[in-house]
């Protein structure tokens, strides 16, 4: 048996067989479409009412994926609990909850801390914080992890690979950045919208950024070249490239989206991330 099959065989040992989710939005349910991506082997996976229509729409879709009643109903039901509630709604979402035994959960909201998590929950399980990004659907999201712990470590590494950190303020640091991607798309569309506005047919436009982002995105797949290498190949001296970079993305836009970070990164530290 190869090492990559011996590995994933291994993985899928290590996962719990039970996972519940709680708060069916956009991220509970690519997780959903992620556990059950290219079939095979998956867990049992039960959800929350939260989001009916989206929770009902996978239940329907995948076997082995139940609403329950109610939030206790999935936490009673469920090995591995992800929290997967908006930050304003978590206080209502977890009131009463009743959470022992051997399971471990795994709080997926941005801004709210373990220990404040764990002060509400009133519960000595392992809380693990985690930032699954919507490409966990195609198995292909890099998910952050604190503290790092083998079964949420394992349930990660099967759905495009699990990062530990080592602190809470690395966390953080790595959650700022997910705060850039629509920042990304709505640079994209700017450019389409450019091109529209000087005559190029909106579809085309669209079509082409599209294009020729994509080709960028699987460059990145070019472990062996750093970022800045990236750059510099994709770049002559006095182009194009060159002369949008050195005159639009100025020293001035780079501390602008520095000081922006930073900002984020201080209301990420404070109690209930700053609300």
């Amino acid at each position: 048996m190869s090492t990559y099959l011996w590995r994933r065989r291994q993985l899928e040992e290590e996962t719990v067989r039970r996972v519940g989710i709680i708060g069916v939005g956009e991220i509970g349910r690519a997780v959903v479409e992620g556990l059950r991506h290219e079939g095979g082997a998956s867990p049992e996976v039960f959800l929350s009412p939260r989001g009916e229509r989206t929770a009902a729409a996978l239940s329907e879709q995948y076997a082995g994926v139940t609403v329950c009643a109610d939030n206790q109903e999935v936490v009673d039901r469920s090995e591995l609990v992800l929290l997967a509630v908006r930050r304003r709604d978590w206080h209502d979402a977890v009131a009463g909850l009743r959470i022992d035994g051997d399971r471990v959960v795994v709080n997926v909201m941005a801004g709210v801390g373990n220990d404040e998590l764990r002060q509400r929950l009133g519960t000595d399980v392992p809380l693990v914080r985690a930032i699954p990004l919507p490409t966990i659907r195609e198995r292909r999201s890099v998910t952050v992890v604190h503290p790092s712990h083998p079964e949420v470590d394992a349930f990660f590494a099967r759905m495009g690979g699990a990062l530990p950190v080592a602190d809470e303020a690395a966390f953080n640091v790595l959650s700022a950045l997910t705060g850039t991607l629509t920042t990304h798309y709505a640079y994209l569309a700017t450019l389409a919208a450019w091109a529209a506005d000087h005559g190029i047919a909106p579809d085309d436009a669209d079509r082409y950024v599209r294009g020729l982002f994509q080709g960028v995105g699987r460059s990145l797949g070019d472990g062996t070249r750093s970022l800045d290498r990236l750059a510099a190949d994709h770049e002559t001296p006095n182009g194009n490239n060159e002369r949008i970079r050195t005159t639009w993305f100025d020293p001035a836009n780079v501390e602008a989206l520095t000081q922006a970070l930073d900002e984020l990164l201080a209301d990420l530290g404070r109690p209930d991330g700053g609300s």
